[in-house]
């Protein structure tokens, strides 16, 4: 058996459901084993933790081969929603929490939460469009010094 993972850093670059959700699934899966964790949020990943976007996050069904029959009626009005909804009660039933209780219980645990600078920048956003949990703004040289020592995982 290998050395143990002492730290991993976490990036989330993609804004939909099936995006967020396997970051925060590992984030929350390195705390529970006493792992350090950070989340590092880029792109539209950033909607996992803005203030007006993260209770509204959907699955995309355009461009989304994982969704197989759904991918050829993707496109249709109201897909995304309705695959957003099933999904949703598939989670419920497997108590899976939504994102911001999920974003809350993992910032409760420890993990430390970034927004990345050239991100926010690039869509104009500051520090008060973001949930109170998440910990800074940093820049991709400060999140390579958070992550030294550890893996970096890219979901």
């Amino acid at each position: 058996m290998g050395d143990r993972i002492e730290k991993v850093s976490v990036i989330i670059s993609k804004g939909s459901l099936e995006g967020i959700y396997p970051g925060l699934i590992m984030a929350n899966g390195a705390r529970a084993e006493g792992i350090e964790a950070n989340l590092f949020f880029t792109f539209f990943g950033l909607d996992a933790i803005h203030k007006e976007r993260f209770e509204h996050i959907k699955v995309a069904t355009v461009g989304n081969p994982g969704m197989h029959m759904a991918t050829m009626i993707g496109g249709l009005p109201g897909m995304s929603a309705i695959a957003t909804r099933m999904l949703s009660k598939k989670m419920e039933a497997f108590d899976i929490p939504s994102i911001p209780e999920f974003v809350e219980m993992i910032a409760d645990t420890g993990c430390g939460m970034f927004a990345c600078k050239a991100s926010v920048d690039l869509f104009g956003f500051t520090k008060v469009d973001f949930i109170d949990q998440v910990s800074d703004i940093i820049t991709v040289g400060e999140f390579y010094e958070r992550a030294a020592g550890g893996e970096i995982i890219f979901t």
